[in-house]
């Protein structure tokens, strides 16, 4: 692929380096806050150790109510408190914070969904043997539902690609900015053709490690 001689081949560089970094933060916040969320809404539903039915019920619905709003709603309806935190409202910077919101809500019910799948007769098991509370999610819950987290992690950061492509819309740079500034507002055709084939790219590799990542967590996990 030849990039469009018309723009100096940095400003790809640059949106591309600001698109990992807005997909690679918010990713890693999702993923710090993701899996205790899910953690919660395991042990506080019915039938957990935890269990607490008014909580798993709070959780669930602001959990459920972020996730049904569109991206670009919620990244307008969060622009107080994006200028709360961040000082701005354009940039990178600025486009994490709605970012690792939305994503944080979508990347938790995808653990939660892994960590029901872990079967129960290892719990039993574990509680049996007069493990802790705490030391059953770490030790049996976690590592049993890890190659789900994985796969469901790579989901995440393919699904923050696709928005972080459409926050370039509103001005928070990367390579969704490149591509209407350069490629819809000046009538760039292959402007748009070129951003295409490095969003496929990036979600392609992005699957491809995802995927390799869960193979050989889920191999750990059969012969250990």
């Amino acid at each position: 692929m030849s990039l469009n001689l018309s723009i100096p081949i940095e400003r790809y560089v640059n949106a591309l380096a600001d698109t990992l970094m807005m997909v690679g933060v918010s990713g890693g916040i999702a993923l710090a806050a993701g899996i205790p969320l899910a953690v919660l809404l395991i042990v506080t539903a019915p039938g957990g150790f935890l269990a607490s039915p008014r909580t798993h019920r709070a959780l669930g619905s602001v959990i459920n109510g972020f996730r049904a709003t569109p991206f670009i709603v919620l990244l307008v309806a969060l622009i107080p408190f994006t200028r709360l935190v961040t000082g701005t409202t354009i940039g990178v910077w600025a486009a994490i914070v709605p970012l690792a919101i939305s994503a944080t809500p979508f990347f938790a019910r995808i653990v939660e969904v892994s960590l029901r799948e872990v079967n129960p007769g290892l719990i039993e098991a574990a509680q049996a043997m007069g493990c802790r509370k705490w030391d059953i999610v770490r030790h049996v819950y976690l590592p049993e539902a890890l190659p789900g987290i994985v796969g469901g992690f790579t989901i995440t950061l393919v699904a923050l690609i696709s928005s972080s492509a459409m926050a370039g819309a509103v001005g928070a740079g990367g390579l969704g900015d490149l591509a209407i500034r350069y490629g819809y507002e000046r009538y760039e055709t292959r402007v748009m053709f070129e951003v295409i084939v490095i969003l496929v790219a990036l979600v392609s590799v992005l699957q491809f490690g995802g995927e390799w990542l869960a193979r050989r967590a889920d191999h750990r996990r059969s012969i250990s």
